[in-house]
């Protein structure tokens, strides 16, 4: 029983050698204690772990050192070696808050630049126009023979045009003839219709109402045609028409 618990010491002591070489101290620190565990006084668990711990103190304060020298560099303007020192200093432990706040001031400053020099860049690779000066003879002179042709070719058109008398100058001029004075609209009077006599309003009363049945109110209606109206002979009539229906449907006692 003892044998088999100094093997399972044995193999976690060469386990966290492994993890000490490889400076993963805490890693190693873990399993050497678990080796305690097994045998609390067992002296080389406790001298591996006292060592691992003087390893983990040491990186911490070569970390911080690297942590101030990198913002030195900073102060300084030095940003390459800042940024080096900066990142090893976080591999190696120093607190990352500080470091990355550095690191993202830095970045802040290094942007404008590189977008500075991404633009002078581009404007390198850009072809430059070729100054005037610079231009060949033969150029100018070829401009300068295109230029007279057109010239010519327009002179011999115009004597043309001048001396066949055939140009339709108004054409040629676009002037076009002031419009025809348009004449007036005539204005439409207004028509007044002439306003229905009171004798025909009653008249025309007086038979829509014997049309209904209505013949008492028709024969009052018809009162109201006078003896000098024109309407008067058929307003007669009309009353007459009226007088044998009310006969007819008058029963005698």
């Amino acid at each position: 029983m003892e044998a088999d618990r100094d093997a399972k010491i044995e193999q976690l002591l060469l386990i966290g050698l492994d993890h000490y070489f490889a400076a993963q101290y805490q890693q190693a620190i873990n399993v050497w204690t678990r080796a305690l565990f097994l045998d609390r006084s067992h002296a080389r668990a406790r001298a591996y772990i006292e060592r691992a711990r003087s390893a983990m103190a040491e990186r911490q304060r070569e970390s911080e050192e690297l942590l101030q020298h990198g913002v030195d560099a900073f102060r300084r303007g030095e940003g390459d070696e800042a940024r080096r020192l900066l990142n090893a200093a976080i591999d190696g432990g120093a607190p990352s808050d500080e470091a990355l706040v550095v690191l993202e001031r830095l970045n802040r400053l290094e942007a404008p630049a590189s977008l500075a020099a991404s633009v002078r860049d581009e404007h390198a690779r850009e072809p430059h126009a070729v100054p005037a000066a610079n231009q060949t003879p033969r150029s100018i002179r070829g401009t300068i023979a295109v230029a007279l042709t057109v010239v010519a070719i327009l002179a011999v058109g115009g004597y043309a045009a001048v001396a066949t008398d055939q140009a339709d100058w108004r054409a040629l001029l676009m002037l076009q003839d002031p419009p025809a004075a348009s004449s007036p609209t005539p204005v439409a009077r207004e028509t007044t219709l002439p306003l229905p006599r009171r004798a025909e309003t009653a008249l025309t009363k007086a038979r829509g109402l014997a049309a209904r049945g209505h013949l008492h109110e028709a024969l009052t209606a018809l009162d109201d045609v006078r003896s000098t109206d024109a309407e008067k002979a058929d307003a007669d009539s009309l009353r007459a028409d009226i007088q044998r229906q009310l006969l007819a449907v008058t029963k005698l006692p």
